[in-house]
């Protein structure tokens, strides 16, 4: 997540239009990032001592609440979320009532852990699918899906550079963005944790 936010913030220089951000002082002890697209789909990741909690909604999917009469979160979804996570449900920054999948893991798991949810039938009913793929960790998965957001060649080595969350230079950097630089990244860089 940290390398998505570093690469958008290279590549687009205003924060209101990055499709990815992070924020590594999100409270004392908590790290969280995310996903916009500007169209209404989003996910949001926290990252805390007792473990990571991750809500996504995808406005279009059929488990969309907006799909629901009356409006509601699909059932399961949220139903089982543990204690040690409640209070990031009612966090206001998350909209949790635009959700269509939750996921977590406490620190002690070895694995993601979803509530019990009946699954209409479909390819990706949830969004998850398509939304949560970048974060397989495949630099190539962020090249191809950047190179047609916005528009413009992004060389591999740089994002695989990024992935290893190398030192930056301004000569990497204007690989990807000829107008910024690393003065111009500087908070950037610290907001999201970067190494420097």
């Amino acid at each position: 997540m940290k390398s998505l936010a570093v690469l958008d913030a290279i590549v687009e220089p205003d924060w209101e239009y990055r499709y990815y951000s992070f924020n590594s002082k999100w409270d004392t002890s908590e790290e969280m990032g995310s996903m916009r697209n500007g169209q209404g789909d989003a996910w949001f990741c926290v990252f805390s001592p007792v473990g990571a909690f991750l809500k996504g909604f995808d406005h279009e999917s059929e488990m969309s609440p907006w799909n629901q009469e009356p409006m509601r979160v699909w059932p399961g979804v949220l139903g089982a979320v543990p204690e040690m996570f409640k209070r990031f449900v009612q966090e206001p920054a998350f909209s949790m009532d635009d959700t269509t999948f939750c996921i977590w893991r406490s620190a002690q798991e070895s694995g993601w852990r979803t509530g019990a949810v009946e699954y209409p039938a479909g390819e990706d009913p949830d969004g998850s699918g398509w939304m949560l793929s970048i974060l397989r960790g495949e630099p190539e998965l962020y090249r191809s899906w950047a190179e047609s957001y916005y528009e413009r060649p992004v060389a591999l080595q740089i994002v695989r550079h990024v992935y290893e969350h190398k030192p930056l230079t301004d000569e990497i950097i204007r690989t990807l963005n000829q107008d910024r630089d690393l003065h111009g990244l500087t908070a950037d860089l610290d907001e999201i944790g970067y190494p420097s």
